[in-house]
């Protein structure tokens, strides 16, 4: 006999069809359901997971900031003047921390906006974060603080105070990373390469250093740049007297903690950091973020906070305090003008 044939009525196959779609709309709207969920999980990012992705961001940045200075292998060039016609540095030093740190936070986070002070033309890095985060931090910071992505910018020194690493001046090197959202700066992280040390401050959160228990503002210690001081000198001693004593140190970042308990040994102690030039941003954010997370406060010299979105650069000047009247020393200023230091 000849084998039979399956014969389908139409209402047979409107039924077989209408159970197709149906398969296919839901195995589509699964992908697309786990397509959006994606989506919306990296427009957003849990603060507490960036500040872990910054410090090891900053710790791989300093191993190869402390490998190529141990190897001698700088490979030394000049980037130009400064403002105050003292010459910029640039080595490999600084280059490859960049693409540590900046690949390391841009593959985690493609979406948020990365500042760094380096623009490296190799290729990148294919690090991606382990999202493992440390002890300290699980101990001290809550998690489920989300943010969306276009709120973020994230500031990286790949290499603070390169002039004193030429110098093999190591005490001064930081590498640091700081988060701003909406322009302020939320999350603040300075690795000192040479010692191993991360300090970290989460602003309403919580931080791993302290102040120290007491800070003398009628006679204060100034911490002030050595490389790029412009007329420090003079304007510290207008303010506080001819017998203040001025400190001349390298990094912004070096500064910022000598505002704090100390760490080391080497490790400078200051009542307040003053700079008269003009800044970069990825040189302070780190370091506003530690003060404001602890109650400092940095401010212009003339005592108005810094944005950190937009440009680049701070014109204003720098007066940095912690567990002090930040508005009684800023009236003890004279008067400034950036386009005469």
């Amino acid at each position: 006999m000849a084998p039979m044939g399956i014969r389908l009525s139409p209402l047979d196959i409107a039924v077989f069809c209408l159970l197709g779609v149906g398969v296919i709309y839901h195995l589509y709207a699964g992908v697309l359901s786990s397509r959006i969920a994606s989506f919306r999980q990296k427009r957003t990012v849990d603060l507490r997971e960036l500040l872990a992705l910054s410090m090891e961001a900053a710790v791989q940045g300093g191993r190869e900031v402390k490998r190529i200075r141990e190897d001698n292998t700088l490979e030394e060039k000049s980037k130009g003047k400064t403002k105050e016609g003292a010459s910029e540095k640039l080595t490999l030093g600084d280059l490859n921390s960049h693409r540590k740190m900046f690949y390391l936070i841009k593959n985690t986070y493609p979406n948020i906006q990365v500042n760094s002070e380096e623009h490296a033309n190799a290729e990148g890095e294919a690090t991606v974060w382990t999202r493992i985060i440390p002890e300290e931090i699980l101990a001290k910071i809550s998690g489920g603080k989300e943010v969306p992505a276009e709120r973020i910018t994230v500031w990286i020194d790949p290499l603070d105070a390169t002039q004193e690493y030429t110098e093999n001046l190591q005490k001064y090197v930081t590498t640091m990373v700081c988060v701003a959202v909406d322009g302020d700066p939320v999350i603040g992280v300075i690795h000192k390469p040479f010692t191993g040390y991360t300090a970290w401050g989460f602003v309403g959160e919580g931080s791993n250093v302290v102040p120290r228990a007491s800070y003398n503002t009628n006679f204060p210690k100034v911490i002030v740049s050595r490389s790029h001081s412009g007329k420090v000198k003079s304007f510290v001693q207008v303010a506080f007297g001819n017998n203040t004593e001025i400190i001349p140190a390298g990094g912004a970042g070096y500064k910022v903690l000598a505002l704090l308990d100390p760490t080391d040994e080497e490790q400078d102690t200051a009542d307040i950091y003053i700079h008269v030039t003009y800044i970069k941003k990825w040189d302070i954010c780190a370091g506003d973020a530690i003060l404001r997370s602890l109650g400092g406060q940095m401010t212009t010299l003339k005592g108005e906070q810094i944005d950190y979105s937009g440009t680049e650069g701070n014109k204003g000047g720098l007066l940095a305090s912690i567990k002090t009247d930040h508005e009684a020393l800023v009236k003890r200023l004279p008067p400034w003008e950036e386009n005469k230091q």
